[in-house]
């Protein structure tokens, strides 16, 4: 991992989420799956982020705008910087063989990543609203669900599942597919296991999900 400092190259609105574009510096995007700490200028801590596009000579995050943290990224304009450090934690495995993507929400971002390293497979993704959805056209041969349905309503038997979106949603998951990987989150303050601030409670032992995730076996 590295820490750099990058300058924005674009800032694109895809419904309500910001898909905030960064030049790549000396930075390797990594596997997908793993993160990145993004910290916005007067910002006392980062936030963890997928990476989600990996074009040449940039980096690509879908951010929501859901706090102040996330909010100052999607503030940010072309020329401006930010800090950015990774890649961090675990990424997807991609030795499957019959690969099926299932995410909700924000839990997409990794996805357009991962859907062109693993050559576009079939895409499952579950939003609130039409406008959320609009994310979906980042991702290939994607199938999209809105409420009230449920993604794990269409899931199919026999698929290498890798998912990623809300934990009720991947609690569905690992029933349903207990071979599937799933990508947690949780918060973050530092992105390399020093803070414990990632800790979560799994099958009696604690785990750091920034660096024993964020993608988990769902066993």
């Amino acid at each position: 991992m590295r820490r750099e400092r990058l300058r924005v190259v674009g800032v694109e609105a895809v419904g309500p989420y910001t898909l905030l574009r960064v030049g790549r510096g000396g930075l390797d995007p990594g596997a997908p799956g793993q993160f990145f700490m993004l910290e916005a200028p007067g910002r006392l801590l980062p936030r963890p982020m997928s990476l989600c596009l990996a074009p040449p000579g940039e980096l690509g995050f879908l951010v929501d705008p859901i706090g102040p943290g996330t909010r100052a990224l999607c503030a940010l304009g072309p020329g401006e910087e930010l800090a950015v450090l990774g890649p961090l934690g675990n990424g997807f495995r991609l030795d499957v063989q019959r690969p099926l993507l299932v995410g909700g929400g924000i839990g997409v971002a990794p996805f357009p990543y991962l859907s062109e390293v693993l050559r576009r497979p079939p895409a499952l993704l579950g939003f609130r609203t039409p406008a959320h959805a609009e994310a979906a056209a980042l991702v290939a041969n994607a199938e999209v669900v809105l409420e009230p349905e449920y993604v794990t309503q269409r899931l199919e038997p026999g698929r290498d599942v890798l998912a990623c979106g809300p934990e009720p949603m991947l609690e569905a998951v690992r029933a349903l597919a207990p071979a599937a990987q799933l990508a947690w989150e949780a918060p973050m303050a530092c992105g390399y296991g020093a803070c414990y601030g990632c800790a979560v409670e799994l099958g009696g032992t604690w785990k750091r999900l920034c660096v024993e995730g964020p993608v988990l076996r769902a066993a």
